[in-house]
């Protein structure tokens, strides 16, 4: 009798977990395409959005990471002849 009750509990905990999951997966879908539509707004302005994916990038990255990779990025060009 014990096995049928948790095998009931497991199940209801597990399909819990599964309705959960799906719904965040709806939501994420619904996110996705409003970040689409913000970012065909950006370009209809007039606004480049590769470099405005770049920035984003750039802004969650913390301080000291960020001036790591911009002194790198600078070093390379130089390595590769790209400054003026």
């Amino acid at each position: 009798m014990e096995e049928n009750t948790n095998a009931s509990k497991d199940a209801n905990q597990l399909n819990t977990f599964v309705d959960r999951i799906e719904r965040l997966e709806e939501e994420k879908k619904e996110l996705t395409a409003d970040i689409r539509e913000v970012f065909s707004e950006a370009k209809g302005a007039g606004f480049d959005v590769k470099v405005l994916r770049q920035v984003l990038k750039l802004r969650k990255m913390d301080p000291a990471d960020r001036a790591e990779t911009e002194f790198l990025r600078d070093e390379y060009k130089k390595l590769l002849g790209m400054t003026e």
